[in-house]
């Protein structure tokens, strides 16, 4: 993999990341590794039973034997110990593509392919999901280098797309994800929070443990300079041309209600939320993932 050049995980950030001591915390004792009883692939010796390969699973486990006789293909599944899913969500709308030195949607890659590395590294399981106003691409989880590698490659080929619709994505993955597992949100969402809420009680109801990260720039926080200023919406292209200083103290107001919003009804739902903004490195973000 370090022979490797990627935009967002080059082998300087793999070296950073190797060297961080949180790092073996986070996949073995944290949420993305909790260990339990399961029937799944493994190298363990006390085999179980055979089920039909999934997209996902390592080509090295499928039985040939097995597929001589019945021209399909299955995997041995054993009882071992294994490692949970980690399941990520990546907001890739027009209003992603915000940012002068960085967009929010880089920020956001940067994060990904570092938590993809991270993941995988320990054998656990990364299942990526690309979305705008609806699913773009899904790769279901998986854990080996080529599963890796094609991650990293849909990370640097993804560009910002249509409008955002994190809840009607949400809806559609669902019934995608097979394992529960962590879900993690990375997104500026722009969504109504009530349908977003609304979207994730099927993963809470099923046992998922759910992190939200706020993708922000600060320049969306404040309104400057105080002057007659053309704004165009990134998603709908519609125009209007208003002066800051009539109406910066009802933007900010109206934003920090907003995240507020979200951050109250995550506390209802025992999900994590958390403000990332685009000047901090995303490496901070991980200590998140450890509290």
């Amino acid at each position: 993999m370090t022979k490797n050049r990627f935009k967002y995980l080059d082998p300087e950030d793999i070296r950073k990341l190797s060297s961080y001591e949180f790092a073996p915390k986070l996949l073995v004792e944290g949420y993305l590794a909790g260990r339990h009883i399961s029937t799944s692939r493994g190298l363990s010796t006390e085999f179980m039973d055979y089920r039909q390969y999934a997209e996902g699973d390592d080509p090295g486990m499928i039985d040939w034997k097995v597929f001589a006789r019945t021209e399909r293909y299955y995997v041995k599944t054993y009882q071992q110990e294994t490692n949970t899913c980690c399941y990520i969500f990546l907001d890739s709308s027009a209003s992603m593509d915000f940012g002068a030195k960085l967009t929010k949607l880089e920020y956001a890659s940067f994060f990904t392919a570092a938590l993809c590395y991270l993941v995988t590294k320990s054998d656990n399981q990364i299942g990526l999901q690309i979305f705008d106003n609806a699913i773009r691409h899904y790769f279901p989880p998986g854990s080996t280098g080529a599963h890796l590698r094609n991650l990293m490659t849909a990370l640097e080929k993804n560009s910002a797309g249509s409008k955002t619709s994190l809840s009607t994505a949400l809806k559609k993955s669902f019934p995608l994800l097979k394992r529960r597992g962590t879900l993690i949100v990375i997104s500026d969402f722009f969504d109504d929070p009530a349908a977003i809420f609304h979207a994730l009680s099927p993963y809470l109801h099923k046992g998922f443990k759910v992190y939200l990260f706020h993708i922000l720039d600060r320049e969306e926080l404040e309104l400057k300079p105080d002057s007659l200023t053309l704004f165009r919406d990134m998603e709908s292209g519609e125009r209007i041309s208003v002066h800051t200083g009539e109406i910066k103290e009802a933007y900010r107001k109206a934003i920090y209600d907003y995240m507020d919003r979200l951050r109250e009804m995550a506390f209802l739902k025992k999900v994590d939320y958390m403000a990332a903004f685009t000047d901090t490195h995303y490496f901070k973000l991980f200590d998140r993932l450890l509290k």
